[in-house]
Order: C-alpha cells, then sequence, then structure tokens
C-alpha cells in the first residue's frame, strides 16, 4: 500500500509540475510573468510522448479529465466553438470518494449544543466579542456593497480595510458573516440574529440590483486586473470571505436566502476562471493564483458537499494551488519565503478535498504540512510566521522581533489541527490545538474591551503588543485581516472542546479543559464540565464532569478524556463516584464506558509542571534559548529586554523558579499624592524612584507605579489588609523587579532600587499614619535614619526625583504634604499562574503571555547553567 502511495504522490506531483510549475521560480506570493524556461516546459518538451501518456491518464487529473489537460499543452488555445462544458466532462473520470470514508471520523459537536460559562476566561473573551458585534452598524458594513450596486448609501463607511478606497474592503464584512452566525450559535443572542439576517438581506438586494451574481464591496474592474496578471489587492481573498460567510449563515443560522447568494456567485465566478482558461490557457489561470485567493478551494469543496454540482467540485479544483502542493506531495519541505496566509488556506481546502474526494493524497498532504509546520516552523505559543513570511526551517532564533506570528495564520493553522484530529484522535494534534488557542488566540485581545486585538503577535525581546508596527486596532478604523479571523476565532470558543463517535455506544471524546455545558443529544446525556481556576501555588489541572441522563439509561456511552502530553503521572488521579480508576501514560485517553445515570460525577487531578522548551533552531549557538511553559500556558517575563538566565548548579526548574503565593497580591500598593490638577505616584524610573502621572492599568507605567510590600522579619503582624501595614516595618519591592527593594542613599539623596540582599537598614521603611493628618495618607520613616521621611519636594512634576529628607522644627505643612502619601491597592496586580525566575543580573516577574496588555515581555530566554 505504501508503495502504491508513493506511486501516487510521484505521479501527482509531476502532475503539479505540469500545471503550476511546482519546482519553478512560478510558484510565489505574487503573480509573475510567463517563462519559457519552467521545469514544466523542460519536461512538456523532452519528447517522451510515453511519460506524457501515463502522467495525463492517471485518474488524480486537476481539475477536470484528459480532456481538460490536453489544453495544457504549450500554445494551444481553445477555440469558443469547442463549447467547452467542464461538468459533463468531470462526470466521466473515475468515480471519487468512498461512502465509507467518514465512519472512522470524529463529528463536531454543533456549537448550538455548548455553553461556555460566563465566568470562565473563554466565557469572558466570548462576552467581549459578542459586545464588539454588536456595536458593529449594519450601514456602515454595506456600505460599499450598496455603493458597487448603485443603490443609496445612508449612514457612513468604516474606515481602515474597509474603507471605500481600500482594494481589500468587504473582507471584513464576510468575515462578520461567519462570526455572527457562530456567535449566535454560541449564545442564541436574539440582537445579534437580527442583525445578522438584516445584513445578509442588505446584501441580497446589493446582489439583485447588480443582476449578474455578483457580490462585492469593490467593482468587478480588480478581477479584470487579475485575470490580465495586473497589480491588484486579492480580490478572491474578499470573495472567499463573502462566500464562506453566507455559506455559515445557511449551514450554522439556517439562513436560506443566503445559500441561493452562494450559489449565484458561485456561478459568475465558474464563468469568469472558464473564460480565461477558454482564452489563454489553464497555466494563466494558476499563474493568477499566485495572488492570495484565500480558501477559495475550502468554501467550494464546502458548497459542493452541500448541493452536488459538480461545476462546484470542479471550480474547488482549480483554486487547489498545484505548485504549493506538489512539494508537499513529496514530503519537501519548501516553505521558506512563502506568505504563509495565503498558502495556509490553500492546505485547509486541500484537507476538504480528502473528505470529499477520499483521495489519501490529500490527507498526506495536509498530514505533512502539519508536521513540518509544527516542527521547523512554530514558535512556543503554537504559532507560526515573522513578517507574515515562513523563514528558514529551524532558524527562528533570528525572527524574535515585533512583527512575529501573523495572528490570522493562527486561525488557520488551527483548522488544520483540528481536522487532522477529526481523521486519527491523535494526541498531538490536540495538544497543538491547545496550545495554539490558549497562547495565540487569547492572547490578541486585550482584556474585555470590545473590539481591540492585535494583528501581530511580538515574540521578540522586551517587546509589546502596543508598540508593534500595527499596535493595538479600534472598534472602528482599522478592521485588518486579523480583525476578521479574530472575531471569528472567539466566536466559536466552544467548537473543538468536544467530538462525538458514532457506533453502537456513541462516543464523546474531551480534548479541552473548559468550563462548559453540553446537550449531548447522540448519547442522550447533559454534561457539565467544571475547571478549578489555574494557580501558580497549586499546580493542578482539576476537572469535575457531572452527567445527568436525559432518559432512563438503556445504551451504555463512552467517554474519552485527553491526558494532556504535558502532565505526568506523579499526582495524577481519576474518579467516577469517588471510587479511583486507572490513569493512562499522559498523551492517552482515559476512556469510561457505562451506563450513565443522573448525578454521576467524575473527575480528574492532572499535575502542571514548568518546563522549558527550546526554540526550533538547529544552530548550536541558539541552545539555550528557550521558552518557559507552565502546563499549556506560556509564560512571558515582565522585562525591557534582559533575557539572561543562570541556573547554576539547579537540578530541577524549582530551584530558579518559584510560584508567587496567592496573598501577595493583598501587598500590593501604588501611593499618590496630588499635584495641581492632577495625580503623581512613586514610579520605579530605571533603578530610580521619582514622581509621574498616574498611568493606566496594562502599561509598562503601571507595573512601574506597583510596589509590594514586604514585611521586615522583625514584624510579628500579617498583613491582610492594607490598613494592617500601618506601624509595621516594611520594604518597597518594585513589581517587576522581584528580589530588589527601594533604598536610600542618605539624606538629600535620590532613592534608589537596590538588591534586598543588603543588612545595613537602607531598605526598611516604617509605615506610618501621613503626616498630613489626614486617615487615607501614609508616610516612609526610615528605620535607620529617624525622622527621616521619603519627599517629593514642593511643586514637582513628572521625573521629579524621590529623596529622603528629615523633619526639623521648621517643617511645615508643605513638607507634612510632600511626605504623605495616599495608600492604594496597586494598579498592577499578579497573574494567578505568576512565579519569579532568578536572572543573571535580575530577578524576572513571570506571567502567561495571555494576560499582557500593554506591558514590555520577553517570552524567550537565554537560559545556561
Amino acid at each position: 500500500m505504501k508503495g502504491f502511495l508513493f506511486f501516487e504522490m510521484l505521479v501527482v506531483v509531476l502532475v503539479f509540475v505540469l500545471c503550476g510549475c511546482a519546482m519553478s521560480k512560478e510558484c510565489t506570493n505574487v503573480p509573475t510573468q510567463l517563462s519559457s524556461h519552467s521545469l514544466r516546459y523542460e519536461l512538456l518538451s523532452s519528447g517522451n510522448e510515453t511519460w506524457k501518456e501515463e502522467m495525463f491518464s492517471h485518474y488524480h487529473l486537476i481539475p477536470t479529465d484528459d480532456s481538460a489537460w490536453s489544453n495544457l499543452l504549450p500554445r494551444k488555445v481553445l477555440r469558443e466553438e469547442d463549447e467547452y462544458n467542464w461538468a459533463m466532462m468531470y462526470r466521466k473520470m473515475k468515480s471519487l470518494g468512498d461512502s465509507k470514508l467518514y465512519d472512522g471520523f470524529l463529528k463536531e459537536v454543533s456549537l448550538q449544543d455548548v455553553r461556555l460559562d460566563s465566568n470562565s476566561m473563554h466565557g469572558r473573551a466570548q462576552q467581549t466579542n459578542l459586545e464588539y458585534l454588536l456595536l458593529l452598524d449594519v450601514d456602515s458594513l454595506v456600505w460599499s456593497f450598496r455603493k458597487t450596486a448603485g443603490l443609496p448609501t445612508p449612514g457612513k463607511a468604516y474606515e481602515g480595510w474597509e474603507s471605500p478606497t481600500c482594494e481589500l474592503r468587504g473582507h471584513f464584512v464576510g468575515h462578520y458573516l461567519s462570526a455572527s452566525a457562530l456567535m449566535w450559535a454560541s449564545t442564541f443572542n436574539a440582537t445579534l440574529e437580527k442583525k445578522m439576517s438584516a445584513l445578509v438581506s442588505a446584501l441580497s438586494e446589493c446582489q439583485e440590483k447588480m443582476g449578474t451574481g455578483y457580490l462585492s464591496a469593490f467593482p468587478s474592474e480588480q478581477f479584470d486586473r487579475f485575470e490580465a496578471i495586473k497589480p491588484v489587492w486579492a480580490p478572491y481573498y474578499t470573495i472567499h470571505k463573502i462566500l464562506a460567510g453566507l455559506l455559515d449563515q445557511h449551514t450554522i443560522a439556517g439562513n436560506s436566502q443566503a445559500l441561493k447568494m452562494v450559489t449565484w456567485m458561485v456561478e459568475y465566478f465558474y464563468n469568469r476562471v472558464q473564460n480565461v482558461i477558454s482564452k489563454y490557457s489553464i497555466e494563466r489561470h494558476y499563474l493568477s493564483l499566485n495572488e492570495e485567493t484565500g480558501g477559495m478551494n475550502d468554501v467550494l469543496y464546502k458548497l459542493y458537499r452541500i448541493t452536488g454540482d459538480p461545476k462546484h467540485l470542479v471550480l474547488a479544483h482549480l483554486f487547489d494551488k498545484p505548485c504549493f502542493l506538489g512539494p508537499l506531495a513529496i514530503e519537501a519541505d519548501d516553505l521558506s519565503g512563502f506568505h504563509a496566509n495565503t498558502h495556509i488556506p490553500i492546505v485547509i481546502g486541500s484537507q476538504m478535498r480528502y473528505e470529499i474526494t477520499g483521495d489519501p493524497l490529500y490527507k498526506a498532504i495536509g498530514t505533512f504540512f502539519m508536521e513540518i509546520v509544527n516542527s521547523s516552523h512554530t514558535y512556543a505559543t503554537g504559532g507560526t510566521s515573522v513578517s507574515e513570511f515562513w523563514s528558514d526551517p529551524k532558524r527562528l532564533a533570528s525572527t524574535l522581533k515585533n512583527e512575529n506570528e501573523e495572528s490570522c495564520t493562527t486561525y488557520n493553522m488551527l483548522k488544520v489541527s483540528r481536522r487532522l484530529f477529526t481523521w486519527t484522535k491523535e494526541m498531538a494534534y490536540a495538544d497543538y490545538y491547545e496550545r495554539a488557542l490558549t497562547n495565540g488566540v487569547l492572547s490578541i485581545q486585550r482584556g474585555t474591551e470590545p473590539g481591540v486585538m492585535i494583528y501581530m503577535l511580538p515574540l521578540g525581546r522586551g517587546v509589546s503588543k502596543a508598540r508593534s508596527y500595527h499596535g493595538w486596532g479600534t472598534q472602528d478604523d482599522k478592521f485588518w485581516c486579523c480583525y476578521g479571523t479574530g472575531i471569528e476565532s472567539f466566536s466559536k470558543l466552544g467548537d473543538s472542546i468536544y467530538f462525538e463517535e458514532e457506533g453502537n455506544v456513541p462516543g464523546l471524546y474531551i480534548i479541552q479543559y473548559i468550563t462548559s455545558s453540553l446537550d449531548w443529544k447522540s448519547g442522550q446525556i447533559l454534561l457539565n464540565q467544571k475547571v478549578d481556576p489555574v494557580s501558580s501555588w497549586d499546580p493542578y489541572l482539576r476537572v469535575t464532569l457531572t452527567l445527568t441522563s436525559k432518559k432512563e439509561a438503556d445504551q451504555s456511552s463512552n467517554l474519552n478524556l485527553r491526558i494532556p502530553s504535558w502532565t505526568h503521572a506523579d499526582g495524577a488521579q481519576a474518579s467516577l463516584n469517588g471510587q479511583s480508576l486507572t490513569l493512562p501514560a499522559p498523551g492517552n485517553f482515559l476512556s469510561v464506558t457505562k451506563n450513565w445515570r443522573p448525578g454521576d460525577k467524575l473527575t480528574l487531578q492532572l499535575p502542571i509542571s514548568l518546563r522549558t522548551e527550546a526554540i526550533q533552531d538547529d544552530r548550536p549557538e541558539y541552545a539555550s534559548i528557550q521558552a518557559i511553559l507552565y502546563g499549556p500556558y506560556l509564560l512571558a517575563g515582565h522585562t525591557s529586554g534582559d533575557w539572561d538566565i543562570k541556573t547554576g548548579s539547579a537540578e530541577s526548574l524549582s530551584d530558579w523558579i518559584t510560584p508567587i503565593p496567592a496573598a501577595y497580591n493583598t501587598h500590593l500598593v501604588s501611593l499618590s499624592q496630588e499635584s495641581g490638577d492632577s495625580t503623581f505616584v512613586l514610579t520605579n524610573s530605571n533603578q530610580s524612584i521619582t514622581m509621574e502621572k498616574s498611568p493606566a492599568s496594562g502599561t509598562d507605567s503601571a507595573v512601574h507605579a506597583t510596589f509590594r510590600l514586604v514585611l521586615n522579619d522583625s514584624s510579628p503582624a500579617e498583613v491582610s489588609t492594607l490598613k494592617d501595614a500601618i506601624g509595621q516595618s516594611v520594604m518597597l519591592e518594585p513589581f517587576g523587579f522581584p528580589g530588589m527593594v527601594v533604598v536610600h542613599q542618605g539624606t538629600d539623596k535620590n532613592l534608589a532600587v537596590a538588591d534586598s540582599g543588603g543588612d545595613d537598614g537602607t531598605s526598611i521603611f516604617q509605615l506610618v499614619a501621613g503626616l498630613d493628618g489626614r486617615a487615607e495618607t501614609v508616610s516612609l520613616e526610615s528605620e535607620s535614619n529617624k525622622d527621616c521621611f521619603v519627599y517629593s519636594g514642593v511643586n514637582y512634576n513628572s521625573g521629579t526625583s524621590m529623596k529622603l529628607s528629615c523633619k526639623s522644627e521648621s517643617s511645615d505643612d508643605d513638607f507634612n504634604q510632600a511626605a504623605s502619601f495616599v495608600l492604594d491597592k496597586g494598579i498592577s496586580e499578579y497573574h494567578p499562574m505568576s512565579f519569579v525566575a532568578k536572572g543573571a543580573k535580575r530577578n524576572f516577574l513571570l506571567a502567561p503571555l495571555l494576560s499582557s496588555r500593554d506591558e514590555s515581555y520577553t517570552v524567550y530566554f537565554d537560559i545556561q547553567a
């Protein structure tokens, strides 16, 4: 079988070469001029008629049959009178597909049957996205569509990539159609249902007005340029988004009007592509595919699954990019230099081709593609690409910068891995999905601010999501490609928690541990999954599944719980109704089959450990560049550039990485004063202590304006509230510099930040009631210099250095006010999964990358003994 499959792969890649120049420079990221020096030309000019006959007769012909392939011969052009009918010719091809193909596949569980807990991390992210979808205006979304159709344009057009002058306008509207359908299924929000129905109706009016089936926010002239191989910005990319969005409105939300619109659109583009091939050649059509076309093949295969119309299948084949898929078919890693998000959707489409036709070659292509991306082109986040392109394999250490990991690529790689998992049930794909979703998707929202997302996920030293080329987007004037995939991602967070397996004994696979509920219809079970919040000080993932049978149990069903590869057996436990279960090794599924009864409870406790992971770079000089992970969570260090860690003689990570206790959040403070109309806060400014204007949370300035009260060993009392600290001897540890403290350098000299190892008393202060007499203020009196206080001075501005100044008999109210600070809860706070890592020059505060907003961070460290 392997030998036959290899022969198939060899034959097909050679056919790919014939039609798409797989081994030549003509497979690029942008359309290029036709060349007579291509490998295809040389092969066809070789005179080997036997070889050519074998190639053309093989049933893996792309996209039609022998008659269509004859048009690939040099200089042959179809005459108009040939009456070329692809659909009739396609019926002559070898029968495709296998009715038993799907028997072994896992099936998606409908989003309508899954509900996320609103208080969970995923539930909050979904709610934030729902609020954004509800904010957007239908008239503004369809403004350019109406303009193109010659209809009145009420309202105002959006800006950014939806601007009336942007050639990609309309792409986000397609994403919105998909996202709103997914979100409606996830929430049944009635307001959103009305909004998305109104959007479909408005687009239908535009299509009817134009009367040809064409539907877009830009005129068809862009396709004239596309077909003429002239500069234009990816018109089929946008059309794919519109087609996919309308198809989702039909398949997910049940809108029959949307399906009619899709089939009419596809008829229009079928005729356009047929005209290009008839007028020029199929090579000319494939040449144009060097421009980004999104997932045209994927959506057309999906449409064919619904309609059974051979035209839809033929057109899907015509959007498989042969020159890119060819090297993958012979297992060659030729990704370097390719635009990642142009080509991942082509692989997704080839996966759908496998599901439609049963051709094992396309299963092999998807499998190999995932293997090489995941082993040679992937960061610790699960993401891929630098400045939107793939770099050389296993050379990622040189790519760490602001412009890593385009968010769209993560969205698409999740699709690749998800489909592979449904085919194979292999744990590696489920592990990947969890990692990429956790770090690559949940990281792109800015907290709970609706409509604020990023384009790229920076992974360099001292980077910030706010300081990349694009920075954070806004609600109504960006609409980047990653905004479109972003609103989809956050609308379907429940779509890959559960998968079902058909059979005499229904099976359910649980591959993500996310607090949620499932109405498992085929298993006749209501399932509630509760996941305890994960923390650094309690290193376990704890899951409770409560099951209720929907009717008198008359059949068994099977639950399969993922035991992730990142856990370990020591300390792992599982029980069913209090009875222990034997757990398999990590990287396998715990399988439980029974007649489930109301109140059945299955619990799981999985240890979460710290680990380091080397960057995918095989050069010896970069072997020490490593990321730090806690279970599936990638940890980022609060640092503006330092990344050196010396582990010394440490035998385990716990020797140099320690968890931050839960109680520490109650010790975090910010100290402020009013000056004029502004509020200023005590701030660590490059190891000096200054007064700066009060910052917004989630920023570097907020990190620098937060300190932990460290009780002096001589203080007997515990601090559970800020008021409890008054009267205690304390040190001030800067939030972002664990292990360092504020010190004075003598009277009337500037305060500084130094290592806490000193014992000269310069770091210890008595926290006393404010000298100004106000109830809300405190003062900081030096224990080594009595009657000397931390002092801001009078009439200061941002950047004013703090000093230690001594109180005298002549001191007045101005002194008392300048030495008094409002004691507030810290502007920043520790994430529950926070750690301290010992660095070579300083310690690092580590927290999950997904929690970062505008702060500077580093995710790869130079870790050496």
